[in-house]
């Protein structure tokens, strides 16, 4: 469950000076799976792919046609695709583990990871936008061309907030939230069906088989929302740099 996260303690259990929790285990464990598989797929390549490869291909494929190219262009999309790419595998690798036996949780339902990559996000889409428009950039967010100078007291503190501020705020509470709401209702669905099988019993038994059948639907739910959530973020994130890039200035 999302808040049973007990601690592992090494050297030491009084005072132990080094600890790791449940969602820190997890979070690592689907960074070295992820690892693992583009590792195991690409190491070899062929002309005529493997299944793996195919795969791998396939998904690199979607990442760089179907987002960063489709977006950003080829020339700016190739300057973004190994951040573009590693944000979205990492977001699906850390939200399909909610759905996994004995992992239970998204490493990405507490706040860290996804405020981390947020906030990766965010400086990208900053990079960009000083990097194309030195000496502009600033004060062509905070400042709109063609707007009367009298409403640039009500437009620039609307623009500093919504550009600046909201941004990493959205990009990390939209993950985060749709990790944790659907964690909530998979424990909600299964408790509910181990209660009725086994401490209710009798004619309440009926009820636990409609509750298990709720918790499966649901579970291949979440996996499609896995890897929505990924897909959004990624996108967001190429559409955050390419209005870095396009503004007139």
């Amino acid at each position: 469950m999302l808040f049973a996260d007990p601690t592992i303690e090494w050297f030491g259990s009084d005072e132990p000076i080094f600890g790791i929790n449940r969602i820190m285990l997890i979070r690592m464990l689907s960074a070295l799976v992820i690892i693992l598989i583009f590792v195991l797929g690409t190491r070899r390549m062929r002309l005529i792919p493997t299944r793996g490869q195919s795969i791998v291909e396939m998904g690199l494929g979607f990442v760089r046609d179907g987002i960063a190219y489709d977006l950003l262009g080829e020339k700016d999309g190739k300057r973004f695709l190994p951040l573009i790419t590693t944000i979205f595998f990492m977001v699906l690798s850390m939200n399909i583990t909610g759905i996994v036996p004995f992992l239970n949780i998204a490493g990405t339902g507490v706040i860290g990871v996804p405020l981390l990559l947020a906030l990766v996000a965010y400086g990208a889409f900053i990079y960009a936008g000083v990097k194309k428009h030195p000496g502009a950039f600033f004060k062509n967010a905070l400042f709109p061309p063609g707007v009367p100078k009298a409403l640039y007291i009500i437009v620039t503190p609307i623009e500093f907030v919504s550009t600046f501020v909201l941004r990493p705020i959205t990009l990390t509470l939209r993950l985060m939230m749709n990790m944790v709401v659907g964690h909530l209702l998979l424990v909600l669905f299964f408790a509910a069906t181990q209660f009725f099988f086994f401490s209710a019993g009798g004619f309440y038994t009926l009820f636990g088989v409609g509750t298990l059948a709720f918790g499966f639907a649901f579970t291949l739910f979440e996996i499609l929302v896995a890897v929505l959530q990924a897909y959004v973020f990624a996108l967001l994130t190429t559409v955050y740099i390419q209005l870095a890039l396009a503004e007139e200035h």
